[in-house]
């Protein structure tokens, strides 16, 4: 049973995994992810990867899920090789994202899944990464700008998605932060969004028991300032509190 459904309006609890742990010995979020949950009127939670972590305890306590972004997942979690710009790389962080990914699916709690998060549900799902996308892109589109900061750009939006469904169809201006992106696509997801490079930039399930969409791109670095961006937040709020249906398809 999820805190909502315990007994009375409690307020929406919403996990958000954490970077790993740094060499400060200090585990890390950008508070960005908190503040565009706290404007949907969510309680937070933050997930710290490592430890003796159990999926389905932490489930037990949240109504919802953000898979945060972060450095790049271990090229031995989906059988890829490594390449020389590859940071942050962290196998405790994988595990449990990995791990969390596939028991938060199972259990049809609403999932938001963004930059980072995006790579973890495809490879928990049985997909593989590209290991740097200019390699396979090119630059004419700048995923991120040098050395590792943000660069804005449009985002194509599939019409008759999930995800047209929050943020509308079209183009949606946004700020793209990732060097790394889906490549084989997992059996049960499908493609809801794409940079005008071709790169995948949003996933939903094909068949969807539950609320899950994952963007490629950080509508938390725009949410503030842009309806669009923080509506991602907002309906995942309003899944985890049982008011969403699932739409799309």
């Amino acid at each position: 049973m999820s805190a909502a459904e315990a007994g009375g309006r409690m307020p929406v609890r919403i996990g958000i995994t954490t970077y790993g742990r740094a060499e400060d010995d200090n585990y890390t979020l950008p508070a960005n992810y908190v503040d565009a949950l706290r404007r949907a009127e969510a309680d937070v939670v933050l997930l710290p990867p490592g430890g003796a972590c159990e999926p389905s305890h932490w489930l037990a306590q949240i109504d919802g899920l953000v898979l945060a972004g972060g450095g790049d997942i271990d090229p031995s979690c989906y059988a890829g090789t490594s390449h020389d710009t590859m940071y942050m790389t962290d196998l405790s962080r994988d595990g449990t994202e990995l791990a969390l990914t596939k028991s938060t699916l199972e259990s049809g709690l609403p999932l938001l899944c963004i930059c980072r998060g995006l790579q973890v549900a495809n490879v928990a799902l049985g997909g593989t990464l590209v290991g740097h996308v200019p390699d396979q892109k090119g630059t004419a589109v700048a995923h991120r700008t040098a050395p590792r900061r943000p660069a804005m750009h449009d985002i194509v939006i599939e019409p008759q998605t999930l995800l047209a469904s929050v943020v509308g169809e079209g183009t949606l201006w946004s700020a793209s932060w990732h060097h790394q992106a889906v490549d084989e696509l997992a059996p049960n997801l499908r493609v809801s969004a794409r940079a005008p490079d071709g790169t995948i930039e949003g996933l939903e399930l094909r068949e969807p028991a539950s609320w899950m969409l994952a963007v490629q791109w950080h509508p938390e670095l725009t949410a503030e300032e842009d309806p669009r961006q923080q509506a991602l937040f907002n309906r995942l709020v309003e899944a985890a509190s049982g008011q969403q249906v699932i739409e799309g398809g």
